[in-house]
């Protein structure tokens, strides 16, 4: 069962309507149905809350130490509260995925995603649950880290929240640990890993 949601971004009104936001953009829609509110939680270098989905209860937490250093807020909440990292599910964009895409995926590499590469680092295991969503890829490298900063357009903005609504049927499921279920679904909408 989860214990801990962790959506990956960038803090601050310049990146919060960025690519590189998507798993942000989750998160407050898990803590708005849950009916919760994320406070700023020092301790964790984050915004958290402690809510109830699904009938379960878990924490819930938006780092706000930029992408490249998530492990620092999620290690410390992990460690206080002894959860372990198998408890842990982290949302994130990806850009290997096509825009409006989303996977459920058990351990793994970094896959280049620096936020996930911190958070190996701090935990030391890599054996934690991913949400990826799909954002596209700008088609040449050297144009990565100023495609993930940018606005999506509005199509693939709407194509993003219509996969959110899909995930946000499913999260019962997720959270509690009926991963086959839910990935069927995620799977008709053409993502599944």
């Amino acid at each position: 069962m989860l214990q801990l949601i962790v959506g990956l971004g960038n803090p601050g009104v310049n990146y919060a309507e960025t690519r590189h936001n998507a798993g942000f953009w989750l998160l407050d829609r898990l803590a708005a149905a849950a009916g919760v509110t994320l406070r700023p939680a020092a301790r964790y270098k984050g915004e958290c809350a402690r809510a109830s989905l699904a009938g379960q209860p878990l924490w819930l937490l938006k780092p706000q130490t930029f992408m490249n250093r998530s492990g620092q807020a999620i290690a410390p909440l992990l460690a206080f509260y002894k959860i372990p990292p198998t408890a842990l599910l982290v949302v994130h964009d990806d850009l290997d995925l096509p825009v409006g895409t989303v996977r459920l995926k058990h351990s793994g590499g970094h896959g280049g995603h620096n936020g996930l590469r911190d958070t190996i680092h701090h935990l030391g295991r890599n054996d934690f649950l991913r949400l990826r969503i799909g954002i596209g890829h700008p088609g040449v490298g050297g144009d990565v880290v100023a495609y993930v900063l940018e606005r999506p357009p509005l199509s693939e903005r709407q194509s993003i929240e219509a996969a959110l609504d899909t995930v946000m049927t499913v999260f019962p499921q997720i959270v509690q640990g009926e991963f086959n279920k839910a990935m069927q679904v995620l799977h008709r909408r053409g993502g599944l890993c």
